[in-house]
């Protein structure tokens, strides 16, 4: 349970005074429910309000403070015209105040004729005039010592103003309790970091505050590296199975090339730490085509060869069939059952494949989250394989263990190169094998970025490669983060290119039934169509050795590492690949890079430390997506410069300050229940 002192902090942001549901509406926007939310909701600016006795053209477009004397209204006959209040400073000289909108009523009652105010908002130049803008502050003379010289500015929705924000700010720091102190007191001292309560006040109050944002990341990676440790912790205590194959099974295998060497270290790793009695957390991470999928079958067969079964869990229903198909053409030959389990498996199919499960009979099941399911019992399973890890939270990947009578063996795996940094950020319980070279007769691709301008002309190369025998895939443009925007960009592209290649074209997005995208994916995979126009739902997995183009419209909306992973798609065969990036007109800085980095590189490690420096690590994870949470305060460069002495620190806690039950461990529990590493909590013995 969480610690009673924490309770004010995290009450419903009802609590809260003045909000109604025309306010509730953007606070939900911004994800805040709670005044835990609105206090961890960090300026994301600053501006400094210079004070000022006299009006001076020189501070046009600076944030002042003045003492000003309303003397005139000036009101257009025309409805959207401003309201101004004309208003001079102690020397007489002018400006304009002006308000938009139709009431002109409440600036009246705001700024009375002849009544000195404290007028505060950014200062513009009007032609040879002076003006204001719907000021941000205008208060009696005695109340001009509350403005603040510098102020923090918040992300906004709209019906939010920054005053609002600030005095909503206010009261969720008044929750806050003064908490015991969970960092080590040597590295306190060392780092001159102020107290959680003083730091989180401070830099709320003054956004240039670096040591204390520092010490607020601090203690958000420290609990995100507790959290792992005590996961760890709990896994290593629990007794598994030793799994030591004979290798009968495996020497069956007939490979069509040699394994490389990151897939013979690799392969080592894991069936070492299958032998051991300690259950198997070991993250395996490999470029696109780096040939994962073979080291996930040496795993199983593994497994298999020792009389237990192998579960493969996929986060798509396309992903996890054409890895049922991928193991069974690899396994052909070998006596062993290889079974698929996703929703769409009905009826007696399912009941089949459910006893055969439980009588052993088959060996290796490929699913989706359907394989997690109560009615899933296994005979004895003894190894886990989750592809696409970044899709699974901590939570998901220990619910395996319960399908065992002990716990099962773990391998995730992942696509997406993972920076170091990250890699302890998120799976810091895990080990970790990497790998780093690629399989004889991986094609390189060449990329190329193109306007959007030159449409036509991409067309007729797309028109060449398909009457020359290529295949190709369209991908459309992310619109507004919307499956549906995407959904219909989609289709309108498929329409147009349909009225050139006609039933060529094939279709495949997010939206579709099961059943609809596996035939789209099928026709196309069995070069019954040639072009795949489609979403990012092609982005994970989906191998069509024949397809040796890509054209990934509106380029510039997608992340690095999604763009890399969307170009894995070609490169699988034995003719030399293209992937053609269109882009719009208008590119930041951010985007030219990204593309720039595109073309000049295919290694994915790389790719994914840039892309973290540009992007942030919950969209290089894809864990805004998946709704993992995300590092709220903790920037990126924060966690490279602190993980190190977080993961050190938690550490010590464990290893030599007494662990949980000691004071700063018990403050330390406190950390935890702050950052909603609730879980890792209830793990303990004890709790």
């Amino acid at each position: 349970m969480r610690p009673d002192i924490l309770n004010p902090l995290f009450a419903e942001i009802s609590a809260l005074k003045g909000i109604g549901p025309a306010l509730a509406r953007p606070l939900e926007r911004l994800g805040l429910a709670r005044a835990v939310d609105v206090a961890f909701h960090l300026p994301v600016n600053y501006v400094d309000r210079k004070l000022i006795d006299e009006l001076d053209m020189a501070d046009a477009g600076k944030v002042i403070g003045i003492m000003l004397t309303p003397v005139d209204y000036r009101a257009s006959g025309n409805a959207r015209a401003p309201f101004r209040v004309q208003a001079v400073d102690a020397h007489g000289n002018a400006v304009s105040l002006v308000y938009f909108g139709r009431n002109s009523a409440w600036p009246r009652k705001l700024l009375p004729l002849n009544e000195p105010k404290f007028v505060s908002g950014k200062l513009e130049a009007y032609g040879d005039n002076l003006q204001m803008v719907h000021p941000d502050y205008v208060l009696p003379p005695e109340e001009a010592d509350t403005v603040p010289a510098r102020e923090s500015v918040y992300g906004l929705s709209e019906g939010l103003t920054n005053n609002r924000m600030r005095d909503l700010v206010g009261q969720a720091l008044a929750r806050a309790p003064e908490l015991p102190e969970w960092i080590e007191p040597s590295l306190l001292a060392s780092k001159g970091w102020p107290a959680w309560r003083e730091a989180l006040e401070r830099f709320h109050a003054d956004p240039t505050d670096a040591q204390a944002r520092e010490r607020l990341a601090y203690d958000e990676i420290f609990a995100g590296q507790l959290a792992l440790m005590l996961v760890r912790q709990s896994s290593r205590r629990r007794r598994g199975v030793p799994i030591s194959g004979d290798g009968r099974l495996r020497a069956m295998l007939k490979l069509p090339f040699a394994p490389t060497g990151a897939q013979r270290r690799a392969i080592g790793e894991i069936e070492g730490d299958m032998a051991q009695a300690t259950p198997m957390l070991r993250l395996l991470q490999g470029d696109v085509g780096s040939g994962k999928t073979l080291v996930a079958l040496m795993a199983l067969l593994n497994a298999v060869e020792a009389g237990m079964q192998g579960a493969m869990l996929a986060p798509t229903e396309i992903l996890a069939r054409q890895h049922y198909e991928t193991l069974r053409k690899m396994a052909s030959g070998l006596p062993i059952e290889i079974a698929i389990l996703t929703g769409r498996e009905k009826g007696k199919v399912r009941e089949a494949t459910l006893m055969g499960l439980a009588d052993g009979s088959i060996h290796i099941l490929v699913g989706t989250h359907a394989i997690f399911q109560e009615k899933v019992q296994y005979k004895a399973l003894g190894l886990a394989v989750i592809d696409e890890q970044h899709r699974f939270g901590v939570a998901q990947r220990m619910m395996l263990a319960s399908k065992a009578e002990r716990s099962p063996h773990l391998l995730v795996m992942t696509a997406t190169p993972i920076p170091r940094t990250l890699t302890l950020t998120y799976y810091g319980e895990m080990d970790v094998s990497r790998l780093d070279e690629m399989p004889p007769g991986r094609q390189p691709i060449q990329t190329l970025v193109m306007s959007a301008n030159r449409l036509d002309e991409v067309v007729e190369g797309l028109a060449r490669h398909v009457e020359g025998g290529g295949q190709a895939y369209w991908v459309c443009p992310l619109v507004e983060e919307s499956e549906t925007s995407d959904q219909a960009a989609a289709e309108m592209r498929a329409e147009t290119l349909r009225q050139r290649f006609g039933d060529r074209v094939g279709l495949v997005h997010g939206k579709m039934k099961g059943p609809d995208k596996d035939a789209a994916m099928e026709a196309f995979a069995a070069n019954r169509t040639q072009i795949l126009v489609a979403t990012t739902v092609i982005e994970v997995g989906v191998d069509v050795p024949k397809s040796s183009l890509i054209v990934i419209e509106g380029a510039e909306r997608f992340g690095l590492a999604q763009l890399h992973q969307l170009r894995g798609r070609v490169g699988r065969g034995d003719k030399p690949s293209v992937c053609l990036l269109l882009r719009g007109n208008a590119l930041g800085e951010t985007s030219r890079a990204r593309l720039a980095l595109m073309r000049e590189t295919n290694d994915g490690f790389r790719i994914a430390e840039e892309d973290l420096k540009l992007r942030g690590a919950g969209e290089v994870l894809g864990t805004r997506q998946s709704g993992e949470a995300e590092l709220k305060i903790a920037t990126p460069e924060h966690v490279s410069a602190l993980v190190d002495a977080a993961r050190d620190d938690a550490h010590l806690l464990i290893d030599r300050d007494g662990g949980l039950d000691s004071e700063r461990g018990q403050a330390a529990r406190t950390c935890l229940y702050l950052f909603e590493k609730d879980a890792a909590v209830g793990l303990l013995r004890g709790g």
